[in-house]
């Protein structure tokens, strides 16, 4: 299933956002430029790879630098390949201009950043000896999901579900969709945990960064700015049904 668009209004131009993803699309440019082994060596300087911080003997022989608190920021903005990152920045585009428009600008730069941080704390745990780096804006992605779940259940999201080559579009109550794709990161990351993969995705991450983005967004929403957030006694919530 792929999210198309939502019906939650945006009241405020989201510029964190946009800045987020300019960032993030011109620094996926300039790792076109490289060659594969620049952008191993790029992967591996500003990606986690979680020995590094586990295994410092072997860090060292393998010549990591000794400061490796920069990649736990950096590795948000890197990305493996044009679907990586075109899935990644979409999920943003659909979901993230909400939540900055209930935390305002700076806050939702700080909530972003933070659910990426926990994100990719919570998949070096699960996966201490791992010596490929983590790389990616899932966890921070995942982040905003788990928020927009709290503040927008009631929205919907229009949603492609490609059957065979028959295109088949459904709107579906954003709790649902959300609820779908979280279960669907379990799954999938009990089945990569029992099941060896040629590609390993970063699956901890994501639902460390989207039970992150649950519990963290009731700190950071600004009442005066939400208009359009879940308030129980409400009845009606003035989202458009015609999107």
């Amino acid at each position: 299933m792929f999210p198309i668009r939502d019906n939650v209004p945006c009241i405020t131009t989201p510029y964190i956002l946009r800045g987020i993803l300019v960032i993030n699309a011109l620094v996926f440019l300039l790792e076109q430029t490289l060659t594969p082994k620049g952008k191993l060596m790029l992967f591996h300087l500003l990606g986690v790879v979680p020995a590094r911080y586990f295994n410092p003997e072997w860090a060292v022989a393998a010549g990591y630098p000794g400061n490796g608190a920069l990649p736990l920021l950096t590795y948000m903005f890197l990305h493996s390949g044009w679907l990586h990152i075109i899935l990644n920045l979409w999920m943003l585009w659909i979901f993230a201009d909400n939540i900055e428009d209930a935390t305002g600008h700076m806050r939702f730069l700080f909530f972003y950043l933070l659910c990426g941080l926990i994100a990719i704390t919570v998949q070096v745990i699960f996966n201490p000896t791992a010596s490929s780096p983590v790389i990616g804006a899932s966890g921070a992605v995942a982040g905003i999901m788990g928020a927009y779940l709290v503040l927008y259940p009631h929205g919907k999201v229009l949603t492609l579900f490609p059957i065979i080559i028959i295109p088949i579009f459904i709107k579906l109550p954003a709790s649902l969709f959300l609820g779908l794709w979280f279960a669907l990161q379990i799954v999938s990351g009990l089945s990569n945990h029992f099941v060896e993969s040629a590609q390993k995705v970063a699956w901890a991450a994501h639902i460390g960064g989207f039970i992150a983005g649950l519990v963290l967004i009731r700190f950071f929403v600004r009442k005066d700015r939400c208009v359009y957030c879940y308030v129980a006694e409400k009845k009606d919530y003035e989202l458009p049904d015609d999107f």
